[in-house]
């Protein structure tokens, strides 16, 4: 059995149902769909998501990643995105893993690699690279634990910092090593993003969030959208509408309400964002999602 129709069973038995699947290793999980799905607004972690069977698309701005199991995606920062599954089928489902990416790991395996400088500057955020033998191989190991979980504590953090040596091996993933690189700009950019993450309901203000990075307005400005693919403001404005509508969904919020809690001051100023963002009013958006639920 190849490697690729490996991955593929011991998902399919790990995951029987449709849904996304936690495992007892943090972070690990699988994704099982038996059809296409309509766009999904979420935020990715620093993480690796490799697909077993079917194919995706993910939006990142005014971007479009397209990925199946030839290829995995790697996400250097938070990002706000919409996903979609395209292929899929009840006797051929959408199967996918998701690792996240530990900074603390990825320093340390580009300090054992000595690999503690990069010619490339930063790109973006998100990458999409073809799958090596060698990296898929270390995925499998790492899932495979999950049957002897008394090995969990001892082995998986090694496994894990073994799917990380194999990431940097592979020159497409530049971002994800420069990252990693303590003082590079892309790792200021990074601890940038993550308190916006955070924090996204306080008014933003590029000049304190450039000294934060130790960069000027205008360096930090260039250097967050080519990253990110989006302004501050505009990536802000992603996490906001996306808390709101998690919000009206799961809370029962009133639109206004929501949008107070999310940084907003003007109801109607959300609405309007909002309709831009999902096709929809806030209160027609969420009936037409508790119906597809």
């Amino acid at each position: 059995m190849n490697q690729s129709n490996e991955l593929v069973e011991l998902i399919e038995r790990l995951a029987k149902t449709d849904g996304t699947h936690e495992t007892e290793i943090p972070g690990l999980r699988f994704i099982k769909t038996s059809q296409t799905s309509e766009p999904i607004h979420t935020v990715y972690e620093p993480s690796l998501c490799v697909i077993a069977q079917g194919s995706k698309v993910v939006m990142l701005g005014e971007e479009s990643y397209q990925y199946d199991s030839a290829s995995y995606l790697t996400a250097s920062v938070h990002l706000p995105i919409t996903g979609q599954v395209i292929k899929a089928s009840q006797e051929e489902p959408y199967l996918s893993v998701h690792i996240p990416l530990d900074m603390r790991q990825m320093f340390e395996v580009l300090q054992s690699a000595k690999q503690t400088k990069s010619t490339h500057t930063s790109g973006r955020g998100l990458e999409i690279t073809p799958i090596s033998d060698s990296l898929l191989e270390a995925i499998l190991r790492l899932i495979k634990l999950l049957d002897t979980p008394e090995d969990i504590p001892v082995l998986a953090a090694s496994v894990q910092r073994e799917i990380i040596y194999r990431l940097f091996q592979n020159d497409h993933n530049y971002t994800l090593r420069r990252v990693a690189l303590v003082g590079s700009q892309s790792q200021r950019i990074a601890k940038v993003i993550e308190q916006l993450n955070n924090d996204f309901t306080k008014a933003l203000k590029v000049e304190e969030l450039a000294k934060e990075a130790n960069m000027s307005p205008s360096s930090f400005y260039s250097y967050f959208k080519k990253v990110t693919g989006m302004s501050p403001i505009q990536y802000q404005k992603q996490l906001r509408l996306q808390e709101a509508r998690r919000l009206l969904l799961t809370e029962n919020l009133e639109a206004a309400e929501a949008a107070f809690q999310v940084g907003y001051e003007s109801p109607s100023h959300f609405s309007r964002e909002y309709s831009r963002k999902f096709g929809q009013s806030p209160i027609r958006d969420i009936q037409k999602l508790r119906q597809t639920l």
